[in-house]
């Protein structure tokens, strides 16, 4: 690919690219994948789901191996891959550490997998002559590896100061394997540049695993995305993706979907419907909520990266700029053909946001640099003392307003100090501290040290929300009180009265079957009636109707619950 005839707008010396540390990087990656995945509960969003699939598979068996199910009910909007290995994740440790936690490691392979195809795909770009800053005249300038190596350093930094994929990256559903699959498949591209035949591997492997995560949903954009990128590869690339990676991605697509149309109508029926219902042209309403939540759920990559195709226009055809908006171009294209975007569609812009946001860095004035500086500085400063605010606010009452606003959102819950959260909690502010204090004193001028602040800003808010009000947010959003009380209550029962249900959602049916290992029954002769309903409609039992239990979670205003015997 012959550079374009613009000059490139990076401008960049040799020390601006010095090395990031190793173990800092690892270190940063590590702890903030860990904190928020152990210990809690699973809660009442796809995070329950997700695992309630993986449990269904271990402990129903059958067809649940093969199709996803949420105890015993049809789960026809996912795909069986995140289902496989978190069942597998709990079949080896589950006997060691639980199945809850089982359940959650499959996030580490997932993260690790998105971080390392982010950095990798974002370095065999960076260190092409085409990405080069600017030759100084008496020289200075970064060699191409050392240039490659700072910006793919940065782009993992800003995927991590990302807002939006915090909590989900956490969550034990599909989206952190769909985000794996879109970072592997822009890699494979990116490594088809100068090794087509194992990019081709790799690529076939990621289309087949977004298939089989989450099927068009998780699919489509790759494929609108590689027209556009795979021409940057030469004809060598053009004839390794079709002979390697068109079959390495279609083999085990046509199996699975002929396996599981074999097994069950049923099933298919439900996942083509969902696919019907899911794709369509946007709705007014969908659209605006998707531009609503977008500013903040990309921050800080959006206007860095738009930033970057400013910089760097008049080099469309250059691959660093191309493959990355492509792939954005897939996302952004699956915005106008989904009826009600949401998260997961926004999450398709942050591979190639990260990747071109890094590509903005050497474009910057030295003012605009500190700039972004000072405002991760301050950002996330404040959202540290607003964390440790509250914390000491609702642990001693005052002020009094305030406290009694936090005692509102979870009343009955006990306060105290947990002292090796506190601990963990107090390191990471020290560390935030130490990392200002470096970044004050010592004026470092390697390129990546914004992305670090950012980076580190996001890991310390991250870290103080999972140490300090983890327990809350437990207390909030944790099903287990409410299954216990159901599962004492019908271990009195005798054990050959079946239960079935009365209006019980998704999510509950999840939380019990994995807290509790509760599973209904769909038979509507059985004798026990498990009903949910709302606080403000809460009917007297209808007439032949005992009731054997009826309670709430403390924190929720809405919900409510009552187990019932049908009188003969």
């Amino acid at each position: 690919m012959s550079p374009s005839p613009r000059a490139t707008p990076a401008r960049l010396t040799a020390p601006a690219a010095a090395k990031l540390s190793r173990p800092v990087l690892l270190g940063v990656c590590f702890i903030y994948i860990i904190f928020g995945l152990f210990p809690r509960d699973p809660w009442k969003t796809d995070d329950v789901i997700g695992l309630a699939q993986m449990w269904s598979a271990v402990y129903l068996q059958g067809e649940a191996w093969l199709l996803p199910q949420v105890a015993g009910v049809t789960s026809a909007s996912n795909g069986p891959l995140s289902m496989w290995v978190g069942a597998g994740s709990m079949l080896v440790f589950g006997p060691w550490i639980g199945d809850i936690a089982a359940g959650r490691l499959p996030n580490l392979l997932w993260f690790a997998l998105t971080s390392s195809s982010l950095w990798y795909g974002t370095y065999l770009l960076g260190r092409r002559a085409e990405a080069q800053p600017l030759a100084l005249p008496f020289g200075g300038q970064p060699n191409s590896a050392d240039y490659g190596r700072m910006l793919a350093d940065a782009a993992l930094l800003l995927l991590i100061a990302t807002l939006g994929l915090a909590w989900r990256s956490h969550e034990t559903s599909i989206i952190p394997a769909v985000v794996a699959m879109q970072a592997l498949a822009f890699y494979s591209v990116a490594r088809m540049l100068d090794r087509p035949w194992t990019g081709a591997a790799t690529l076939g492997l990621a289309l087949a695993g977004a298939f089989l995560t989450r099927g068009g949903a998780s699919l489509i954009p790759i494929l609108i995305a590689l027209p556009f990128a795979l021409p940057a590869t030469g004809r060598r690339g053009l004839r390794a993706a079709a002979l390697l990676a068109l079959p390495l991605a279609i083999v085990p697509s046509v199996w699975w979907w002929s396996v599981a149309a074999d097994t069950s109508a049923y099933w298919m029926a439900g996942w083509r419907a969902w696919h019907a219902d899911f794709f369509g042209l946007v709705t007014f309403t969908g659209l605006t909520s998707a531009l609503r939540n977008a500013p903040w759920f990309l921050w800080p990559l959006w206007p860095l990266a738009l930033l970057a195709v400013w910089r760097w226009r008049g080099w469309w055809r250059a691959p660093h700029l191309r493959m990355p908006l492509a792939f954005a171009g897939g996302a952004l294209a699956m915005l106008l053909i989904v009826g009600h975007p949401g998260e997961p569609e926004l999450l398709g812009l942050i591979i190639p946001g990260a990747t071109l946001s890094a590509l903005a860095l050497p474009t910057l004035r030295r003012g605009q640099v500190n700039a972004l500086d000072w405002f991760a500085v301050m950002a996330f400063s404040v959202a540290a003392f607003l964390v440790w605010f509250g914390w000491t606010t609702a642990l001693s009452g005052w002020p009094r307003q305030i406290a009694a606003n936090i005692e509102r959102q979870t009343p009955g819950f006990a306060h105290e100090i947990v002292w090796l959260a506190l601990l963990a909690a107090l390191i990471a502010t020290a560390a935030w501290i130490v990392l200002l204090t470096w970044r004050l004193r010592t004026l470092p001028v390697a390129l990546w040290r914004g992305s670090m602040l950012s980076a580190g800003g996001v890991l310390v808010a991250w870290v103080l929300l999972n140490t300090l009000w983890l327990p809350h947010i437990d207390y909030a959003r944790s099903y287990r009180p409410v299954a216990e009380h159901i599962n004492r209550v019908l271990a009195e029962q005798p054990p050959q009265d079946c239960v079935r249900t009365s209006g019980l959602n998704l999510p509950q049916r999840a939380s019990f079957a994995v807290l509790e290992g509760l599973v209904f029954s769909f038979d509507s002769s059985c004798p026990l009636v498990l009903q949910q309903t709302t606080q403000d409609i809460v009917d007297p039992a209808p007439p032949g109707y005992q009731i054997l239990w009826q309670g709430a979670r403390p924190s929720d205003r809405q919900e409510f619950y009552r187990l019932m015997r049908v009188r003969p």
